[in-house]
């Protein structure tokens, strides 16, 4: 089981590449981003309180119904250009040895894509986060978070320059402690751009984010407080998509799909005119 606790660094990466999806449609021409933020739960679709436990299993096995969950993700992630994915399994026993992040990246057309795995348990479980992307990132970041191993973030760059979109995904820690601590560590990533996107599971309200976190002092919106979780019955406000006030909101939703045991949540934003559809490298 060494292998399995060994530590592992931050690093710089590419991103996988879909070669017959780089044809597929790029952005639109008005310099609009559509984003998604969703936890799939590998997917195991839960519908009730009792299903944590009646359904546990299928965090460990295979079962038939993981695969059509997953071709219900991919035709909703089909409408988006940046997904952020959390509870992914990279490829192991419980997932038929799918990488889920590769595979709902076909699904879904995207040229672009990168896994992240945060608790390697060998055959057993790939606990992964994962990005997809029509656009061809100009770096991609892959970050450990502090705190007891086993979450992560991954920094993506749009551009260059000051005028460079940076965006963050990740999956954040339950206790309130870590979470500071891994807040604090994201706000030093991200506190040299103008442009900034913070997305994922961050188990924390938006007021908790936006007045008593590191990242208190960055002046962000949150463009939605709609509660997220539990999916069948929403209750508190979990997924979010956090903005910087450079990045103009067209349209924010919390989308209702009850697909895993949380609600995607869909940012429409327009870019700055520095980050135009004409400079921002779609094809490899």
């Amino acid at each position: 089981m060494r292998r399995f606790r060994s530590a592992r660094g931050i690093g710089l990466h590419q991103p996988q590449v879909n070669e017959h999806h780089l044809q597929a449609p790029g952005l639109p021409e008005d310099g609009r981003l559509r984003l998604l933020s969703f936890n799939i739960q590998v997917g195991i679709s839960t519908e009730r309180y009792r299903h944590y436990l009646t359904r546990s299993w299928q965090h460990l096995l295979p079962h038939t119904g993981r695969a059509g969950n997953l071709q219900k993700i991919g035709q909703l992630l089909s409408d988006f250009d940046l997904v952020a994915l959390q509870e992914a399994d990279g490829g192991s026993l419980r997932s038929g040895y799918v990488n889920q992040v590769e595979h709902l990246a076909q699904l879904g057309a995207f040229p672009y894509w990168y896994q992240q795995l945060n608790r390697n348990l060998g055959r057993f479980a790939q606990h992964s986060n994962g990005v997809l992307s029509r656009l061809k990132p100009n770096q991609l970041e892959d970050h450990p978070l502090p705190g007891p191993a086993g979450r992560g973030a991954i920094l993506v760059r749009f551009g260059e320059g000051e005028d460079a979109l940076i965006v963050v995904m990740m999956h954040l820690a339950l206790g309130a402690k870590t979470r500071a601590r891994q807040l604090a560590y994201i706000r030093e990533l991200i506190g040299g751009y103008r442009h900034q996107v913070l997305m994922g599971d961050m188990n924390t309200h938006a007021t908790d984010l936006l007045e008593h976190s590191p990242l208190r002092d960055l002046g962000l919106i949150a463009p939605q407080v709609e509660a997220t979780f539990p999916s069948w019955r929403p209750q508190r406000c979990l997924d979010h998509i956090l903005l910087s006030s450079s990045l103009t909101l067209e349209r924010v939703e919390v989308l209702a799909q009850p697909i895993s045991d949380h609600l995607p949540v869909a940012v429409e934003i327009r870019l700055p005119d520095a980050l135009t559809v004409d400079t921002l490298p779609v094809l490899s």
